[in-house]
């Protein structure tokens, strides 16, 4: 599908940091950039610029903060024509002091992460992060477990009280069906109106994030992310390299990604283990969050799916 108005945000340092506490190293992160960049790609997102009082360096490695020398060793003498560098921003665990301003740092966009309850942290964020002079976005997460009479009002205010570019649907938990996603799309752009765009991040616990981002893009959603490989927290992502033979948009080029997924992604399943399994599948069908499944597959019984099933359908029940 070409479409001008189409962007891809690829997302595989930042989502796949969630998955290894955001343990790569920089060959890693600049493997990824680079093939990003050579394939056309609109923006790469390189991590999250959270708060060092919230998340221990300790415990978590550099690309949970993307400190800006970081991110220039990251980038430094890799030819990005036309490609933006993001940084995601969760609206309880980072402060608009953890931005520099634009002019001081080679970030582009910020993308800030929030649930529905905490949407006013969201907008003080995205709204300190645009007077620094950045472009920004809204994730609006979990949207799989809210009610209308508190979704609504909250993409209200994102319309009267931002200037985002694009609000995502953000399938946390791998739950929604097609025909949700429609409700869902349908929705965002009668809430927000012809000057935000909408965007898609799906998660594949049920095998369908790929299926899902085709259905946003159908509808009308025009930005989207995926990573590379679907590497992502627990069942993973909509593979970059799906959704860029998805678009055949001459300006992609699928040929770095490839390389990278051989090169940089494939070795990573030595150490990091992501992508559609039963226990994932459990939680998107009953839409829970993935952690319980994540802790199960770390359990000496990580093979009895059963039992699995019935204690999550029990805390459903």
């Amino acid at each position: 599908m070409f479409r001008p108005r189409i962007k891809v945000l690829d997302c595989t340092i930042r989502d796949g940091g969630l998955a290894n506490d955001s343990h790569f190293t920089l060959e890693t992160v600049r493997a990824v950039y680079r093939a990003c960049c050579e394939a056309g790609i609109d923006y790469v997102e390189l991590g999250y610029r959270n708060s060092k009082e919230m998340f221990s360096p300790a415990e978590f490695g550099p690309w949970r903060f993307c400190d800006e020398e970081d991110l220039r060793r990251a980038t430094d003498g890799i030819e990005n024509p036309g490609t933006k560098i993001a940084v995601m921003q969760d609206a309880h665990k980072a402060t608009a002091d953890d931005l520099l301003e634009k002019k001081d740092s080679v970030v582009d966009t910020v993308r800030v992460a929030t649930y529905v309850k905490d949407i006013d942290k969201a907008i003080a964020i995205e709204n300190a992060a645009r007077a620094k002079g950045y472009q920004t976005t809204i994730n609006v997460m979990s949207i799989s477990t809210e009610p209308d009479f508190d979704l609504d009002p909250a993409l209200e205010q994102i319309r009267e009280e931002t200037g985002i570019v694009a609000c995502y649907v953000v399938d946390s938990f791998g739950a929604l069906y097609s025909e949700q996603v429609d409700f869902f799309v349908e929705k965002y752009q009668r809430i927000l109106g012809e000057g935000i765009e909408v965007g898609g991040h799906f998660h594949n616990n049920q095998q369908l994030a790929f299926a899902n981002t085709v259905e946003g893009i159908i509808k009308g959603a025009n930005f989207l992310d995926g990573t590379i490989y679907g590497l992502g927290r627990a069942a993973g992502n909509c593979p970059t390299e799906l959704l860029l033979g998805f678009l055949k948009n001459p300006k992609f080029n699928i040929r770095p990604i490839l390389d990278c997924v051989v090169q940089t992604i494939l070795p990573l399943q030595k150490e990091i283990e992501w992508g559609y399994m039963i226990p994932y599948m459990i939680t998107g069908i009953l839409n829970q969050h993935p952690r319980a499944a994540m802790a199960m597959l770390k359990s000496a019984g990580r093979d009895d799916y059963r039992t699995f099933y019935d204690k999550m359908l029990e805390l459903v029940e």
